[in-house]
This record gives structure tokens, sequence and C-alpha cells, in this order.
């Protein structure tokens, strides 16, 4: 299908709007009695014509249904209102002077704006009743079929307050079919991002972070498609949140009637957030993206958007780094940092990170967080001279912090106690001998961005790896009880603050996303880091189906991957070291082993296949994933091919070997059909044969594995 711009109408006369994306169309109309938005159409390419039919066709069928026990609209809303005939869950829902839940609203007015590469819709609605605007927002752009929504909210009343109980960011509706099957991702610490499926019964589905943070234990993004969409087939609904801290998902249909998708921050129960006379609320951003061609494509789509439009340097290609963490712990010096260094550096790497224990009285994870001056004992002279010694190797230097935290044995806890989430009279609740700073309080923000400019400013430092290692509790701030229903929400836009201001001051910092893991992967930390840690558990095995999850969604530029000892601390298993490489190249690789207990022959190995990824860095960063195949026993690959078709890397596994049988030919994708490849080992072969017949790896054994090059040939 032949791209077009992008392009967004809106007809005043018959409220009918259109948004048009490269490959896609969104249809809805705003209904004449009620001025209550009903979605239409979302699918390949319609006309304005088609937009006007569906919406006359549409408020025809409405009308003529039997209205008995349920409204004829519900689950066909773009953005269901709390109050009128609206029996399912709402996607706004305010609490007026006199205990008054229901919103009635008239359209006010719409305004369509133009910038380079994309066009936005804005629809405002004027509260009937009382003194509220709302504002839906639509964005398209030029380069891609991902939409962009959020809603704004203005307190018009000059002397009263009103109660915020939810406001999602957006309401996606998908078709009335037979089957609705969700796929999403799920999990735990240490096992994030594990892909699900599961077919939507009639009532509710839930996913939520209660926790402060995004969560390991479920991600921000759906797909629904209607149980027969493959990797390379049929069509596909998805959406995503961007946002980093408590959020909610809840999926309602009942019978006979489309799928609703309510999408936003907070989950059940946050609030309410009190918004003030005349103040302003913003959501955060939920995109969906329709995809005609399967899981993969929608995969493509969803990387293509995050590289361009969310990952502050989403053209740049990320080092090789070495941390320092699992080699040494706590038990850090200088002497045993350089020479690390010195081995890292021997390796081809060209980051070196040196992990916790530099600062504070930090011997063990019971003390120091909270009090970010460097450790003398250990680092007599600061951390410039091990800085130093580090670029003379030709490496940048990297360090991690975590500055949400505060440990109760620490300077900065003695002196502010109050600055911590607590309840008066109440003693609060530790988790891994930490408690949870509280940013939503402007100070403490500002005491944050003012010690780590400092540390950053005195620091020749590239990389920082922001961790944040436990949810919230106690979430309370005595002092301030009318501040109460803003924390959940004011923390994470203090993080953003913090981070965002680090970054204008010193541009030439990256920032890895960490929270134990993949705490923290969602879109809006995306925006505002480079990288992200999506798992504490660097098992090559286990990794292999948390770096499958992630892939659905977040691009491999993204997925920092490590090369770790065995028997790996999770769960002691041991696998070859080739293989152990082999998954993490499977991104952006890093080394986190104790290279001091290398043995030559795993040293010359490592260094081997270090050049080998910088060799192929280029395709693996930014080409285009293909998900060949899921982990299990029988062999599977993930291919990268450049967006020219001129260059291609199959990375293949074998977990375990049944019987004596060699793998099956695996299929690749994506290349030109009459072009000519020379493979690894000089073989020439059409892209014709080599995806419709594929190619037959040669693998022996467990944890099998290998890498093949692909060049086109002129």
């Amino acid at each position: 299908m032949r791209a077009r711009p992008a392009a967004v109408t809106y007809d005043a006369g018959t409220g009918v709007l259109l948004l048009d994306t490269p490959r896609t169309s969104y249809a809805a109309y705003v209904g004449r009695a009620d001025d209550i938005p009903i979605h239409t159409y979302w699918g390949p390419p319609i006309t304005a014509e088609d937009a006007a039919h569906l919406a006359t066709s549409t408020a025809e069928r409405l009308a003529a249904e039997w209205e008995c026990f349920r409204s004829p609209a519900n689950r066909h809303e773009e953005y269901p209102l709390d109050g009128g005939l609206q029996f399912g869950r709402a996607a706004l829902s305010v609490e007026f002077p006199g205990s008054v839940r229901a919103v009635e609203w008239r359209l006010a007015r719409h305004e369509i704006t133009a910038e380079p590469g994309r066009q936005e819709l804005t629809l405002w609605f004027e509260a009937r009743h009382q003194e509220l605007t709302v504002a839906l927002h639509y964005r398209v752009h030029d380069d891609s079929d991902v939409i962009d929504r959020w809603v704004v909210v203005r307190n018009d009343s000059a002397t009263e307050a009103v109660d915020v109980h939810r406001l999602d960011s957006a309401a996606w509706v998908t078709p009335e079919q037979p089957r609705h099957r969700m796929t999403h991702l799920t999990g735990r610490w240490a096992a994030e991002t594990q892909l699900r499926r599961t077919d939507l019964a009639d009532g509710h589905f839930v996913l939520e972070s209660r926790r402060g943070i995004t969560s390991h234990h479920a991600n921000p993004w759906f797909a629904i498609d209607d149980g027969t969409a493959t990797e390379e087939s049929g069509r596909v609904y998805s959406a995503t949140l961007h946002w980093s801290g408590s959020w909610r998902l809840l999926a309602q249909r009942e019978l006979d009637e489309p799928a609703q998708v309510l999408f936003g921050w907070g989950h059940e129960g946050f609030g309410p957030r009190r918004l003030e006379p005349g103040e302003v609320l913003q959501t955060p951003v939920s995109s969906g993206l329709f995809s005609a061609d399967g899981f993969g494509a929608m995969s493509h789509a969803w990387h293509e958007y995050a590289l361009r439009h969310v990952l502050p340097n989403g053209g740049e290609q990320r080092p090789v780094l070495f941390n320092s963490w699992e080699a040494t712990g706590f038990d850090v010096d200088e002497a045993g940092q350089l020479a690390l260094a010195r081995k890292a550096a021997d390796l081809g790497c060209e980051l070196f990170v040196l992990d916790d224990g530099w600062f504070g009285r930090r011997s063990d994870d019971r003390a120091g967080l909270g009090d970010w001056w460097v450790n003398t004992d250990r680092f007599p002279g600061g951390l410039k001279p091990l800085i130093d010694e580090v670029h003379a190797l030709g490496m940048g230097f990297g360090l991690w912090i975590e500055p949400e935290m505060v440990n109760p044995d620490s300077d900065l806890y003695r002196a502010h106690p109050e600055w911590t989430y607590h309840h008066a009279g109440r003693e609060p609740h530790t988790m891994r001998h930490q408690l949870v700073l509280n940013l939503a309080r402007p100070d403490v923000a500002e005491w944050v961005f003012g010690e780590l400019d400092a540390l950053l400013s005195a620091n020749d430092i590239q990389f920082v790896k922001w961790d944040m290692n436990r949810p919230f509790a106690d979430t309370g701030w005595p002092e301030r009880p009318d501040r109460q229903g803003r924390l959940w929400l004011d923390h994470v836009t203090g993080v953003y603050g913090v981070i965002d201001a680090l970054r204008r001051k010193h541009p030439g910092v990256a920032f890895e996303a960490c929270s134990g893991g993949g705490g923290r992967v969602d879109f809006g930390i995306m925006a505002r880091t480079d990288q992200f840690w999506p798992s504490d558990n660097t098992d090559a095995l286990d990794r292999r189906y948390i770096q499958h999850g992630f892939s659905h969604l977040y691009p491999v530029r993204t997925m920092s991957c490590w090369v770790t000892d065995v028997p790996a601390f999770i769960n002691k298993r041991r696998v070859p070291l080739t293989y152990r490489f082999h998954v993490a190249m499977a991104g952006v690789l890093g080394i986190g082993g104790d290279l001091n207990a290398w043995t030559a022959e795993e040293t010359e190995e490592a260094r081997r296949l270090i050049a080998q990824y910088k060799e192929i860095r280029h395709i693996v960063q930014h080409g285009r994933l293909h998900r060949l195949g899921e982990p299990g026993r029988s062999a599977s690959a993930v291919q990268y091919v450049t967006a020219d078709l001129s260059e291609s890397a199959v990375l293949v596994y074998q977990e375990a070997q049944q019987y004596d049988s060699a793998p099956a030919p695996i299929r690749l994708r994506g290349l030109a059909p009459e072009g000519r490849y020379r493979l690894t080992g000089g073989a020439v072969l059409s892209g014709a044969l080599l995806m419709n017949h594929g190619i037959t790896p040669r693998l022996t054994g467990d944890y099998a594995s290998t890498l093949i090059r692909l060049e086109l040939l002129a």
C-alpha cells in the first residue's frame, strides 16, 4: 500500500472527524443530541464520504436499538462519561460541589493545527451545568500510523474546587467481531514482559499497576485481534500509555458489542485528585495503532514510531558497556575498579559503569542511600582519578544512582525524615531497608536535582544508570493532606522534571531507566532516557522470553542485555558462553561478569564475539526486527534487516535438541526477493529462496546458537 501524508478533517456541520495516517484511517462523529463522540471506524484507508456514511448509518442503527436496561451508545463512545445513560465504566469521572458526579457537556469548538510532519485535532467541550472544560486531543504523523490521544481538563470556577476520580487518556474501541483476543505483557520481578494472550469475556478485564511505578507485573500495552492474527497476517489493534507511574487498563464489552479499552494514569481508587479553581490538568499520551499485517508489522510500526518520536536520540548507536556490579557487589574501591576497567577495555568495551557502593557509608544495602557524596575511604581522590584512567583506556564513564530512595541509616534521613512517604503516627514500612522520597514535594525534587547536577558538574560522566528498587507504600504527606490525591501523579512528574532538567544542563550524558530491572519500562520514561534495563535476570534462557515479549512494543535499540557469569544467580543455570553472548547480542550488548575470574579461553572468546557484535551493531540496533518463532525447545531466531535490505543478521537458538533431529529450516523475512545474498560461509542464495524455503542451521545439543550474516550482492 502506498503511503500518503497524514491529514485531519472535521466537518462542523455533520460532526464527522476523520484522521488519516499513511496507511490507516480513524473515524468518529459527535452525536447531535448529546454531543457524545461515537467511534465508527479504525482500519485501512477510507474516504471522507465513507466516514460521513458511517456516521449516518451508525447513528441510525443506534437510534433503532431498543433501550431496555442498556444504552445503545455504550462501548461505542470515543470517551465515555460518568452520568446519563452510561452503564459501563467511565473514562471521565468528576465530583462537583454537592456530590454531583454526572458530567453532561456540549461541543464548544474545534481546532485543527499543523506543524511540519504532523497535524492535530482538538475538540473542546464545556460542561452544561458546571464550570468545567474538557479537551480531547488527537495527533497524527506523516511517517507513522500511530495515533496519539490525550485529554486536558480545566476547572473554570473562580471559587470552587472539583475532585477528579478518573481521567483516562483515551478510550480505544475495536470492532464488533465474534472474538476479541487480547495480547498483553505480564510477569514479576526477574520475569518481566512475559507475552500472554486471553480472550475477552463479557464484562471487565483489568490490568494495572498499584505500585507507583510502571511495574514488573504488567506493562501498559495491549493488542487485540480476532484470534487469527499471526506474525505475518491479520488485523491487530494495539495501544500503549506514555506514563511511568501507577496506571489502569480496563477492557469492557457486553454481548453483541465492540470491545472498548479505557487507558490512563492512576490505579483504581488512587484519588481523588483535587482540581483547584482555574487549574488545568493534562493526561499523559495514549498512542494507538492499527496493523493490517499481523503482529510483526505492528511491532515494526511501534519501533519506528518510538525511534522517531519518543526516544531522545533514536539515531545513535549505543556502546558496548561493562558494569561492575556482579564482579564486586558493594566491595568497590579505586584499585579494584581500575583493574576491571583495564580488562574491560582489552575485551573491546566502550563504556565502563561503576555500580552501587561508591557513595556515602554504603558498605551494604542497609545504609547510605540519599548521601550522594563520594566515599573517600574507597576513592581517596574522589572519582576523578578513576574517570581519567577510564577515559585514557578509550572508554566512557558511567555511574549508578538511586535518587528516589533513602535508607533510614543515612545522613539525609536523619536530617529530613519528613521527606519520605509516611503517615503521621505510624512506623513506615521499609523494603530492601529503604524508603521512598516524596518527589511530589517541590523542595525534595529540587534537592535531588541539585545533588545530581553537582555530581555531573564535578565529574566527566557520560552515562547514568537511574535505578528505583522498591514500590510505594505508606503513600502519605501528613503536612499537606490537601495534596494526598496528587502524590501518585506528582511523584512521576517530579521525576520527569528532574531528568529533563539534567538532560538540558548535561546534554552529553545518556541515561538508562532501571527499576529493579524492568519495573519502569514505558514510553513516558523512554522520552527522557536512552535505554532500558529490562530485567535483573541475566540468565540467557530466561532473557530469551523476556526479550521476546519486550520486542512486541519496544525497539531493540533500547534493550540493554548483559553477558554474566554462570551459574546464574537467579536460578543457578549453566549455559555456554557463546549462547550467553548470542542472546545478549540481540539488543544493546553489555558485559556484567567478573572478568578477574574469566579464563584465557573465555576472555579470547568474549573478545571475538564483542568484535563480531560491533560489525553487526548497526543492523541490530537500527534494522527491522523479525521474530522467527518463539523461544522453546525447537530452533527459533531473531532476524534484523537494514532499511535498504542490503544487510541482515540472524541469531539462531536451540534451547534443547529433540532426539537426533536436526533443526527444521527457518524461513527468513524482509529480504529483497529478487536479490542475491551471500551468507556466512560463502553460499549465495536468492532472497526468494531464503524467505520461502529458509536456512537450515547446523546446531547440535542444548543451548546451541549461531550468528548468520547476509550481504546483498550488487
